[in-house]
């Protein structure tokens, strides 16, 4: 008998696991907005510090783009590769052990003597910031469907907050005490977060897939080759953030130059102007949850097309850029968080391979911009950026329009 109740407690036990009731703690799904935002914060560092890194490193302006590209090229191999092992392995093993890779990262690129070494590095740094996505899964995971767009809006809201503050909170440190600073805080904050997540997270191996690992990044394909919904909203990740990369990964140029020559803080500080892009992930979860994710998209993406035209005066004046910054930002976290939602109900049980299979297109989208941006910065200056943001968000109204049709069963 006592066998048999062992038993049957421990399959309540995976029962609970499979279908949660409600959402996690207020304090599992702080900590995770918390190691979220820290996390991806890492691969938007260099954005505000370019030039004084082209300086440092001898780049020219047409190749500083190539140091956020690396970046988001390691972050998009990550997403396919380590991302996955979510639906496989204990996710508290995986969140805490990639935690602490990434913050021996962090320190390699403090400590870089060359180019090559930085970029190296980076590309490790972006690879492990994954970590992140994995997390948003793991929450998604732990919630009952009917909480899901709220508390993955909850966890997305750090990760856009991580994003925001990255520039702001790099430029400051950089300021006060040089670039390297920068990652040595990181890798400290990130060592203290994998402490804590490692007691609060709960254990246990995910019973969702049982298949060797060297089959997760095929069947991730599988699931967007079967699932239009999963290469319409990938499309989508990759057109919006090609634009979020496009002002993000070149604005530091122009505003580095006359007439403006702003310092690392300044610069860093007009990502607190897109702060309400953290209050559009957790309204856009709240939406999704009414049914109203596709008016939410297709608002969002207007008001992304929208957004270019105070940003084209960006070397006028600094508060056309604050204003443009504002609804671009609201508009492309409006979109991320209504994709997530929408793609973790078609499969749940391959939730961390959808969301990576997903980031790779959001990963794609950013190094598009980034290169993109700053040759066009570099041929035709500050009209030739801002003409090629508006293509890419245009080009996500058109494909949204085309698209709006498919729900979480198509």
């Amino acid at each position: 008998m006592p066998s048999d109740c062992s038993t049957a407690g421990g399959q309540k036990a995976a029962n609970t696991t499979l279908a949660p009731s409600g959402p996690p703690s207020a304090r599992l799904t702080l900590l995770f907005a918390i190691a979220c935002g820290s996390a991806v914060a890492n691969v938007y560092f260099a954005q505000p510090l370019l030039v004084t890194l082209g300086e440092q490193f001898s780049l020219g302006s047409g190749l500083l783009g190539a140091i956020v590209a690396v970046t988001q090229l390691g972050y998009a191999a990550g997403l396919f590769l380590l991302v996955p092992l979510g639906d496989l392995v204990d996710r508290r093993r995986l969140i805490t052990l990639q935690l602490g890779l990434l913050a021996a990262a962090l320190l390699a690129v403090a400590l870089a003597p060359g180019t090559t070494a930085l970029l190296s590095a980076l590309a490790v740094v972006g690879a492990l910031a994954v970590v992140a996505q994995t997390m948003v899964a793991a929450a998604a995971h732990l919630t009952a469907p009917a909480f899901r767009g709220r508390v993955v809006g909850a966890v997305t809201s750090g990760v856009i907050t991580g994003i925001l503050l990255a520039r702001t909170v790099a430029g400051a440190v950089a300021d006060l005490a040089g670039w390297r600073a920068v990652y040595l805080f990181s890798a400290v904050v990130t060592a203290t977060l994998t402490v804590l997540l490692r007691r609060a997270l709960p254990s246990g191996r995910p019973p969702t897939v049982a298949m060797p690992y060297r089959r997760l990044p095929a069947s991730t394909v599988v699931l967007f080759a079967r699932h239009p919904l999963l290469r319409a909203r990938g499309g989508l990740a990759l057109l919006v953030f090609a634009a979020f990369s496009t002002l993000w990964s070149s604005v530091v140029q122009p505003l580095s130059g006359p007439p403006w020559s702003l310092t690392h803080t300044a610069i860093g500080a007009f990502g607190l102007a897109g702060a309400a892009g953290a209050a559009a992930a957790g309204a856009a979860g709240r939406w999704n949850d009414r049914g109203l994710a596709q008016r939410t998209t297709g608002a969002a993406l207007v008001l992304l097309a929208v957004s270019w035209l105070p940003l084209a005066f960006t070397r006028q004046s600094l508060w056309a850029l604050a204003a443009g910054a504002v609804l671009l930002d609201f508009a492309v976290q409006a979109v991320h968080v209504t994709n997530q939602s929408l793609i973790y109900a078609v499969h749940p049980d391959a939730g961390s391979r959808i969301i990576g299979g997903y980031m790779v297109f959001y990963s794609a989208g950013s190094a598009l911009g980034a290169i993109g941006s700053s040759l066009a910065y570099a041929t035709t200056g500050w009209p030739g950026v801002s003409a090629l943001g508006t293509a890419f968000s245009c080009a996500a109204l058109l494909l949204w329009a085309t698209t709006r049709h498919l729900g979480p069963t198509a």
